[in-house]
């Protein structure tokens, strides 16, 4: 889709706007599906396992696979070995392999817990390897056991430090999740891009990049395309969700999602953009149009 040449669109069209964007160009087939797929533009576009929460069906993994690969998308987030056969089934990626730390407790701004989350995360870069996957996420962990923000970001550092050079060596890049601490997860310490940023500087190793929440980020800070403009360097994964709510991205929500899609495509990223929202309609049609309103 070339924003470019429909400068009419508006926030109450663009989901029907975008609703043929399905019969454009297709690619080969990767997967175990006979023919064609929908293409997901110069977007790697994924999906995290919550896209699929419905009250009227509950999925198995294999079937959420099967669903994904004939959407187009190029893989599922947030997942481990246990899930790396039904994926390769279907032709899928683990688009982003769980590491260690937390949100709460455990998180690697503590050093306290370095004796379980530093052998989790070189078996989840083992792991990643392996399949020849790319991403594994990490959590900063909380404020709320008194840690400031300084000594968090020192304790991050040295972490990271003494796993980088085997994620280096491996070629995975460990991808620190930005997260909103004002309504979702409160006392969360990776909160800020501003603070993710400086912790990669400081670590200094093309393996160690931010999960740029975009969901999240908007609750904290706003500004999205600038702020991703400015630190793409850093940015190694995205998700997606629609604010107020983490429901999909329709016209209800503020986030206006094809501008940002055509900034981030335009900056050349090559990585995955998945989609971690909760669907509050049919999961399948609903996950249809994210697909297509983040086409470019």
């Amino acid at each position: 889709m070339n924003m470019q040449k429909t400068p009419t669109i508006n926030r109450r069209n663009f989901i029907t706007s975008v609703a043929g964007l399905g019969a454009l160009a297709t690619v080969g087939s990767t997967n175990a599906f006979a023919g064609s797929k929908p293409s997901t533009g110069r977007l790697k576009q994924a999906v995290c396992k919550g896209v699929f929460r419905s009250k009227q069906k509950k999925y198995t993994f294999e079937e959420m696979c099967k669903e994904t690969a004939e959407l187009g998308f190029h893989g599922i987030d947030l997942v481990g070995p246990e899930s790396f056969a039904d994926l390769k089934k279907y032709g899928l990626v683990p688009t982003l392999v769980r590491g260690a730390g937390g949100i709460k407790d455990g998180g690697i701004n503590d050093p306290q817990h370095d004796s379980t989350n530093l052998p989790k995360m070189r078996q989840a870069i083992k792991d990643t390897a392996s399949v020849k996957a790319r991403n594994v996420i990490v959590l900063s962990g909380t404020r709320d056991t008194g840690i400031s923000d300084e000594q968090g970001l020192e304790n991050c550092v040295k972490f990271l430090n003494k796993i980088k050079s085997q994620a280096e060596d491996a070629e995975v890049t460990i991808c620190m999740e930005l997260l909103n601490s004002k309504v979702n997860h409160p006392g969360y310490m990776c909160d800020h891009t501003a603070w993710g940023v400086e912790m990669c500087k400081q670590v200094n190793s093309p393996s160690v990049k931010l999960l740029y929440d975009i969901y999240h980020m908007q609750i904290m800070e706003g500004d999205i395309i600038r702020t991703i403009q400015d630190n793409y360097d850093y940015i190694g994964h995205f998700h997606t969700a629609g604010n107020p709510g983490r429901h999909e991205f329709d016209e209800t929500q503020e986030l206006y999602y094809p501008p940002i899609c055509k900034t981030i495509a335009d900056l050349g990223y090559d990585g995955y953009f998945a989609h971690e929202y909760t669907p509050t309609k049919d999961p399948i049609g609903t996950l249809k149009k994210m697909r297509d309103i983040c086409v470019v």
